[in-house]
């Protein structure tokens, strides 16, 4: 079985600018790809895990959203860096689709795809519907303080950890026992 870190994109991989919807608000984070780099260095699965209602709102596209997943894409890889999967989730927050964190769908469907242990993985994000997702599929959670820094109150969670950035979340992740992810 293999390790994952699962990544919220919004606030923790670029910058929260709710409903990234255009290119030019597209911004990666100072320190997220080398974070991202030395999870897969260290034999971690990278999967990015995204709600983005903004679809089901009607202020992007699919077509717009996968230009912005494509940009992030190569701006990543200029970087070195690259995700082993991304899903996303389009649906409204009123739909409670499974794929929708807090939901575990996208988490089960990368644990399918690569053989993941859950157990031994983690879910880093910026709010606590990212903290309630890593608890619904039994991961460590890692709260960061960038993006919302846990401050949208839609759950009364506590995270395994909170850290000031993705960097300093991965930093964590690697000094951890092997197998241990709390």
């Amino acid at each position: 079985m293999r390790r994952a870190v699962f990544l919220d994109r919004d606030g923790v991989i670029v910058r929260e600018v709710d409903y990234l919807r255009e290119l030019s608000q597209l911004e990666v984070l100072p320190g997220a790809p080398a974070a991202m780099k030395a999870l897969r260095a260290a034999g971690f699965k990278v999967v990015v895990v995204t709600n983005q209602s903004g679809v089901a709102r009607g202020y992007f596209s699919l077509t717009r959203l996968a230009a912005i997943h494509r940009e992030l894409k190569k701006r990543l890889a200029r970087a070195g860096a690259k995700w082993d999967a991304l899903y996303f989730s389009p649906h409204h927050p009123e739909s409670r689709h499974p794929m929708r964190k807090p939901g575990t769908g996208m988490l089960k469907a990368a644990e399918k795809r690569f053989c993941l242990d859950l157990r031994a993985s983690y879910m880093v994000g910026d709010t606590t519907t990212d903290v309630k997702t890593a608890q619904n599929a039994g991961c460590a959670s890692v709260l960061v303080r960038t993006g919302h820094a846990g401050r949208d109150g839609k759950h009364a969670v506590r995270p395994d950890k909170t850290c000031r950035d993705l960097p300093s979340a991965v930093r964590w992740i690697l000094s951890r026992p092997i197998g241990k992810s709390v």
